[in-house]
């Protein structure tokens, strides 16, 4: 083919099937360009790559030390994870990124950094210093499909407890260096922050995006904490795409700083006293960019912020203001995003018949490590196991009324099939998340059907959720069917 006809072939419009696909496009042909022109990453974030786009939604669980951080996340994931210890004094010293994998096993930091699958590149700059204290936990759990955990060290511990631990050290040292390393592994809205004060407290902290603090009762509202979690992936698309606005409409902002910088700075002589001045009136020129360009004052960076980044930069190396990028970035915040809007509601609908996070403690509510006590009132001895001097049935005194409703839904062969108990358990009104935990803790053989002693455990369990107590982790020894001990004593 001649070089006339190869002009006429025409390129293939790109097809945009998801919200994240088009987000990934649209950053990389028509905002890129614009943060590398005005070296938006040496003032605020890094580049984007395709590992932020794509990556789970992220849970970041802080605290002081010794208060439950990695108890509560085995609690989430009912499954230990990969090198961790749970213990009375300080055990956890590094963040740890756990995330799926099929494979179970931990990636040092330094490793981990030059994965371009996972998002963790932008904390290359912290060094070897908080690298030796960064590992991936991967592992095979079902939870982790749907979103990944960082579980981090004692990074909250005030004054008063550092001085009681004697002489700066290097562990200490590294707390104030990770509470920047926390900022940017929750540099996003779409990941959330969980912070755990007390385990023995029942209160848990829980912070999402930028709102304010909310306390939690665990033992009242761990449904609501369970249901705003397990919603995360459902969401994901549409915090991604709010996020690359708020990212656009500062790379907007930032490109007429630094242009503005580069206009009024002189050619030739006093460059250092015209530097000096533009940055002590900084906050002036705010004023004006946002006057002349009708932009908003929430769009601008902090501005002590950015006089302190500016001392370390030549501003005649500076670009002046480029027309056909400015073109494609307000472009992109007037037309482009809201052509994805169509794709991110069929996506919104299609993830509305979505589970969500499945998996581990998402498959029902329980207790957990923040409930005092215990809700059925077995006698523990002094290493927390049941007592044995009374061994009879709890259900037993109960299970004339059981009977009368088991049989009344007419079982087969002495047992109900899971839709008939389902149909029953539903009209309860409890959410589903309640009754996939009585399911799982009443079907002792793991049959998928319920007989008449199973059934009444599980009638007594719904009537325990109903008077507003939690539910037991495990199946306690009183709570076993009198049929089900030996069969269970046997497969020990």
């Amino acid at each position: 083919m001649s070089r006339w006809g190869r002009r006429n072939v025409k390129k293939a419009p790109e097809v945009i099937r998801t919200v994240t696909e088009g987000l990934k496009s649209l950053y990389r042909k028509k905002l890129l360009p614009l943060e590398q022109y005005y070296g938006f990453q040496d003032f605020h974030s890094p580049s984007l790559e395709d590992a932020d786009f794509d990556n789970k939604p992220m849970v970041l669980v802080v605290g002081q030390y010794s208060t439950g951080k990695t108890t509560f996340i085995k609690y989430l994931l009912e499954q230990d994870v990969p090198g961790s210890r749970i213990g009375p004094e300080p055990t956890t010293d590094c963040f740890t990124a756990i995330m799926h994998g099929d494979v179970e096993g931990i990636i040092p930091g330094n490793a981990l950094i030059v994965d371009a699958n996972k998002p963790f590149r932008k904390l290359n700059p912290f060094g070897n210093t908080f690298l030796n204290r960064f590992q991936c936990a991967q592992m095979p759990n079902q939870v982790l499909e749907s979103i990944s955990i960082i579980d981090t060290p004692g990074i909250l511990s005030g004054a008063k407890q550092r001085v009681s631990r004697g002489k700066p050290t290097g562990k200490t040292c590294f707390r104030v260096n990770s509470r920047r390393s926390v900022s940017r592994l929750s540099h996003r809205e779409h990941r959330w922050v969980i912070l755990v004060y007390q385990c023995c407290s029942s209160l848990v902290d829980v912070c999402f995006s930028s709102h304010i603090f909310q306390q939690l009762k665990f033992e009242l509202e761990e449904e609501d904490l369970f249901a705003d979690i397990q919603n995360l992936p459902r969401n994901a698309a549409l915090r991604k795409l709010n996020d690359l606005v708020k990212r656009a409409r500062l790379v907007r902002v930032h490109a007429h700083i630094i242009s503005y910088l580069k206009q009024e700075m002189p050619s030739v002589f006093r460059k250092d006293n015209k530097k000096k001045n533009l940055i002590y009136q900084l906050p002036v020129i705010f004023s004006k960019i946002q006057l002349q360009h009708h932009i908003s004052p929430g769009d601008f960076p902090d501005c002590a912020k950015m006089q302190e980044q500016l001392m370390a930069h030549d501003f005649t190396k500076f670009k002046a203001l480029k027309p056909n990028l400015m073109a494609m970035l307000d472009e992109l915040l007037s037309t482009d995003i809201s052509k994805l809007m169509p794709l991110l509601r069929q996506e919104e609908i299609e993830a509305g018949v979505q589970p969500g996070v499945q998996g581990g403690a998402f498959l029902g509510t329980r207790a957990g490590p923040f409930v005092e006590g215990d809700p059925f009132g077995e006698t523990m001895d002094e290493n927390g196991e049941l007592g044995e001097e009374d061994e009879e049935w709890v259900v037993t005194k109960d299970k004339p009324k059981y009977d009368e409703i088991f049989y009344n839904l007419a079982p087969n062969e002495g047992k109900l099939s899971g839709t008939k108990a389902k149909d029953w358990m539903v009209s309860t009104r409890l959410p589903n998340s309640v009754l996939g935990r009585i399911w799982k803790l009443s079907d002792v053989d793991h049959d998928g059907m319920l007989d008449d002693e199973e059934f009444a455990l599980a009638s007594h369990l719904i009537e325990v959720k109903l008077e507003g107590h939690g539910l037991p982790p495990e199946l306690p020894a009183r709570l076993v069917p009198p049929s089900k001990r030996r069969q269970k004593g046997s497969d020990a």
